[in-house]
């Protein structure tokens, strides 16, 4: 079998020749003295015929085969499957790596399994088509991300990982012994991406971040993947409103053309958009709540969880569109670098985006005046020792600027529907897990 190796997907143009197959016995039926034999490689699926003797074939074992591409019979034909119009006859075959017997059926079309099982077993899980689909939308939003800025003339760089002082406040940290010094895992790369801005005037990066809050629910993890963006030479914050709009509609628009038979599989519809997604301060969105509700969140410092399904409740009925803007948090709930309103500095011009009752991303507008951030610094009792790069780059000149921030476990989660935001991470962290269930400290 030396053949050259043909791609499951090419096979649609070899009619009548013959082929080298690689790949994994991804199902199995035997019927006498033939075998189907459904083959999986990473480009799809096509319907092996063999002898009696691929009765032995195990599921997950990978194979090499080489046979002739033939047209299947009317009535056999599976529009289910790209190549469901076609089959291989097979003249020969070989083992290339026998698999051992899977714990569970990973041939059936839902894998039915409690979350920690799925978890457990993330490399075998990992092969079944469902599993497979959430990554394959996962990778066609950052993708987009990337793309989408990319045209816009943004420049893509890696903020680090270790960072020598705390940015976002609020969260739990984790704290890492740096050569007997003390340093944490970041949280945010927003001061690098701001440092990196204050050169490159557009920069983004998609970054691993890491938030030890100690909390078990089924929206947050402790590592996650950041979509930042950082722009200079704005005029307001509703420039970085704009942009965000523009992109993440992008985002949604790729899926939704390029995920379709994914998309399927979860009976997963796109987020409902209109023209200009709307924008309330937060006191609107409260006021909003408690005209509609009954129930009276004004005054309280952000939108709790029910807040945030009641505001995107209310404004898809008004407006028809899943996304929403809130801006204008108080001030001292937001981080150091949020940009106070100058008419009403009691609130910033900082900015979440809500999509289905869940925050996705957060934004705004930054203090780029040195001596407004020095004074800020201090306000909110940091060392500005720990800083000093990120000051520096201001001392010498950064115009009006902002960016956001979009959370993709998030975003996968909310557009496939998915349960648990644990489904959305390849390999999750979270206070009880790292690949494997960690052992109870008592």
């Amino acid at each position: 079998m030396s053949m050259e190796r043909t791609f499951v997907k090419d096979t649609l143009n070899k009619v009548g020749q013959s082929v080298t197959l690689k790949g994994w016995v991804d199902n199995k039926r035997d019927f006498g003295k033939l075998t189907f034999i459904d083959l999986r490689d990473f480009s799809g699926k096509i319907q092996l015929v063999g002898f009696q003797k691929m009765a032995d074939l195990g599921i997950q074992d990978a194979i090499v085969i080489t046979g002739t591409v033939k047209e299947r019979g009317e009535k056999t034909i599976n529009p289910e499957l790209e190549t469901g119009k076609i089959e291989v006859d097979v003249q020969e075959y070989s083992v290339l790596a026998k698999a051992a017997t899977p714990p569970f059926d990973i041939t059936k079309e839902e894998l039915d399994l409690e979350l920690p099982t799925l978890l457990d077993n993330r490399s075998l899980t990992l092969r079944h088509p469902k599993v497979q689909a959430i990554f394959k939308v996962q990778s066609t939003i950052v993708s987009a991300f990337r793309d989408f800025l990319k045209g816009k003339g943004f420049f893509e760089f890696q903020a680090p990982t270790i960072v020598p002082e705390i940015a976002e406040g609020g969260s739990e940290v984790f704290e890492v012994d740096y050569f007997g010094r003390k340093a944490y895992l970041t949280q945010s790369p927003q001061l690098y991406k701001q440092i990196a801005m204050s050169a490159f005037e557009r920069v983004f990066s998609v970054n691993k971040v890491f938030r030890a809050e100690p909390s078990v629910t089924t929206r947050h993890i402790t590592e996650l993947v950041s979509l930042d963006a950082e722009m200079a030479f704005i005029e307001s914050w509703t420039d970085i409103t704009d942009l965000e709009d523009e992109c993440v509609k992008y985002m949604l628009h790729e899926v939704e053309t390029k995920c379709a038979k994914e998309l399927k599989m979860y009976q997963a519809t796109i987020p409902s958009t209109i023209d200009k997604t709307p924008v309330l301060s937060l006191t609107e969105a409260q006021q909003k709540i408690f005209d509609k509700t009954g129930r009276d969140p004004r005054g309280e410092k952000d939108l709790n969880p029910e807040d945030e399904r009641d505001i995107c409740k209310i404004i898809k009925e008004e407006t028809g569109s899943d996304l929403v803007f809130i801006y204008g948090y108080p001030t001292k709930q937001k981080p150091f670098y949020v940009y106070p309103n100058p008419e009403n500095p009691e609130f910033n011009e900082g900015v979440d985006l809500l999509c289905r009752g869940v925050e996705w991303s957060s934004g705004g507008r930054r203090v780029s005046d040195y001596a407004q951030l020095l004074n800020q610094v201090e306000e909110w009792k940091m060392d500005p020792s720990k800083i000093t790069l990120f000051l520096e780059a201001f001392k010498y000149g950064v115009p009006p600027e902002g960016g956001f921030a979009l959370g993709l476990e998030r975003l996968t989660m909310q557009i496939l529907g998915l349960g648990n935001i644990r489904e959305a991470s390849m390999f999750p962290r979270d206070m009880e897990r790292v690949d494997l269930k960690l052992a109870d400290k008592s």
